[in-house]
């Protein structure tokens, strides 16, 4: 029979404590300052390794590394997405992916952001826009490039827009952006 070890290897594991107050005595007066101590508080790295499918909206994804913006369009009745849907929200039925690329495109609406998540922070601010797509029923939401944010004007409604991709793909809605045509 193989011999159990007698205690477990130790390792510093990223974080080393020091001088966690506990009394030397152990009577009843001196374990009643266990009551009034203050919680221990430990601040480590944490990481981990996220594995992410974007399911029925891959080729959405496939289709932007190479430069293309794929929509969703309803077979029976043509109502187009302009972002990734596998079902129409109204039949159910399978969707089929349309090239819109090369379609005219045009700005719908508009913000500018001041404020942003962590991601886009270092950019603010930024302009978010809704693209309207000839003959697509929805808005595409994405950024809008190449316009000062701070000089933001009613004359971009309707401005015609076209897409951009970034070289190297990092297979996130953000890889397309557009920008005036």
């Amino acid at each position: 029979m193989a011999k159990l070890p007698e205690k477990r290897p130790e390792t510093l594991g990223g974080y080393i404590v020091h001088g966690v107050p506990f009394p030397v005595e152990t009577d009843p007066e001196a374990m009643a300052f266990l009551k009034r101590m203050a919680p221990l508080q430990i601040e480590q790295d944490y990481q981990i390794t996220y594995l992410h499918s974007y399911g029925q909206d891959s080729p959405w994804f496939a289709a932007a590394t190479q430069k293309k913006l794929l929509a969703s369009r309803d077979p029976e009745s043509g109502y187009t997405y302009a972002t990734p849907r596998g079902h129409d929200m109204y039949s159910g039925a399978e969707t089929e992916w349309i090239d819109i690329t090369d379609r005219e495109a045009k700005v719908h609406a508009f913000t500018v952001c001041h404020f942003g998540s962590e991601e886009f922070l270092p950019d603010t601010p930024f302009v978010l826009a809704l693209i309207e797509y000839e003959g697509v029923n929805t808005l595409f939401l994405t950024r809008l490039m190449g316009l000062d944010p701070m000089a933001a004007s009613l004359d971009w409604i309707g401005m015609p827009v076209q897409p951009k991709f970034l070289r190297n793909s990092k297979l996130k809605p953000t890889d397309v952006y557009f920008i005036p045509a």
